[in-house]
């Protein structure tokens, strides 16, 4: 079916116009009846910050996100188009997306009074209608707002009290759309002061020029509550504006975390790379132990893209491997998490302890951690250090070493080389099949490590690390070395 392109094809189309919110409402409503999914790709928050944001939407709200950073604010103040219709009549060339059968600027409404119904209409994608900016230092008003244009002026021979002269700002030319600021509290009062007409009373002031433009927007925002004290503040009479504060956060849950790191991590390198389920859970612990390690400034928060950084890291690192060994089935090794140390120093911020262990040594703690937990899951509870373990299920792989025994394990050996390695420790293969699953030889050798290292984070066994490799020995020769050292 052909679009109309005049105002009187629109008419006789039957077409009827609703202000922005009225049509987020509307099919919002239609998506509520028909039990479809809001927001696609949104996960952990179906039954938190979900039902929160179909009641501002329903209750045609303007609001702010508030949350830590990497919560997602951004992907589902872009998601919000998804509520738009796909496509909605504009008049043609109007820099504010008119309304055809009210248009707010002085020179649409000219047109309409000389073309009538032969005025010209074009058609607007529902992804045209969003838009946001980021909170810099350097926005001014006339980006926000508006300016008079003195060439304009020129070039037309108007007055500057004209409404003609002006040059629309991004929030104008957003007009009958969504338009985002993300990191509000970066934005100096001041500009801050600019928005409040705009929220309320539809006003907006341009050079001391008044101008009743009754803009038809959505104004939403995000912000981070570490910013209202290190950077900045939303200003009282703006956030008495903004009528629902949505708090977001972290995931709750394990296998929502895991969910969100298939979904967004790069994966698919053109070689199948196998990540066994208990190894996506230690990249997933690693975030969660970050936001309860004492070292760990929490109110900077520990972002989602932590674990997908590292689940990508460690897939590259298994990817190099390949290159060099030519293995043919690709799989992770405890001994491969090295490669993740870069992904973690780079999202936290440290407290001060934390910075005098330092940044490096932090991260290997977290990811010691994340094994030790993932590790507790899968295997029986380990004999205490210092007590007696002869009739634990561990006692032959303890006994190997406490014998002055040693292995040594590399992330870039073959693997032939590597399960070899491990297969000379009695009892560890047997450790592992009494309680995992059945699975692909690479698997079990990842889970005899998985053993060692468990058993390592316990203090049952010593480790020492090298420039490509770990080294497994007894505890207390491990402990007399680093004494002599």
């Amino acid at each position: 079916m052909t679009k109309p392109k005049t105002l009187k094809e629109l008419k006789k189309s039957g077409h009827k116009s609703l202000s922005v919110k009225d049509e987020l409402r509307r099919n919002l409503i239609e998506k509520l009846k028909k039990n479809e999914t809001l927001f696609p790709g949104i996960i952990g928050y179906d039954k938190t910050v979900i039902p929160q944001l179909v009641n501002a939407i329903l209750s045609k709200h303007d609001f702010i996100l508030l949350g830590l950073r990497g919560q997602a604010k951004t992907r589902i103040l872009r998601a919000l188009a998804n509520l738009l219709d796909e496509e909605i009549p504009v008049i043609k060339g109007c820099p504010i997306n008119d309304d055809p059968f009210k248009p707010a600027c002085i020179p649409c409404a000219k047109r309409l009074e000389t073309e009538g119904d032969d005025l010209e209409i074009e058609w607007v994608s529902r992804e045209a209608r969003y838009q946001e900016k980021l909170a810099t230092p350097d926005i001014t008003i006339a980006d926000l707002i508006g300016d008079i244009d003195p060439i304009k002026a020129a070039r037309e021979k108007l007055d500057f009290s004209d409404e003609q002269v002006i040059h629309y700002g991004i929030i104008p030319r957003t007009n009958r759309g969504i338009f985002a600021i993300n990191e509000l509290p970066d934005l100096q009062p001041r500009l801050q002061v600019g928005l409040l007409n705009i929220m309320e009373e539809k006003d907006i002031q341009i050079r001391g020029f008044p101008i009743r433009m009754p803009l038809d927007i959505l104004l939403v925002y995000s912000a981070n509550p570490e910013d209202y004290t290190n950077r900045g503040n939303i200003i009282t009479p703006l956030k008495d504006r903004i009528d629902s504060q949505i708090m977001t956060h972290y995931p709750q849950a394990l296998e929502d975390a895991m969910a969100i790191t298939t979904q967004e991590a790069w994966t698919e390198r053109g070689v199948k790379v196998c990540v066994p389920e208990f190894f996506k859970e230690i990249i997933e612990e690693i975030a969660f132990s970050a936001r309860k390690s004492e070292y760990v400034d929490q109110t900077s928060g520990v972002s989602a893209r932590l674990p997908i950084s590292a689940l990508e890291n460690l897939v590259s690192n298994i990817e190099k491997r390949a290159l060099k060994t030519k293995d043919k089935n690709l799989f992770p090794r405890v001994c491969d998490l090295i490669a993740v140390v870069p992904s973690v120093t780079g999202k936290i911020e440290l407290v001060y302890e934390g910075e005098q262990e330092g940044p490096a040594i932090v991260a290997f703690n977290l990811v010691g951690r994340a094994v030790k937990e993932v590790f507790g899951r899968y295997f029986p509870e380990v004999p205490k250090s210092g007590a007696p373990s002869g009739n634990s299920q561990y006692a032959e792989i303890l006994k190997y070493f406490s014998s002055g025994q040693n292995i040594e394990l590399s992330d870039e050996a073959p693997f032939e080389e590597y399960i070899a390695a491990l297969n000379r420790i009695p009892g560890l293969r047997k450790a592992v099949e009494e309680h995992l699953p059945p699975g692909a030889k690479e698997e079990i050798a990842c889970r005899m490590e998985l053993v060692l290292e468990g058993l390592h984070q316990h203090n049952l066994i010593g480790k020492e690390t090298f420039e490509n490799a770990f080294r497994y020995t007894d505890m207390l020769s491990t402990m007399l070395r680093g004494m002599e050292d």
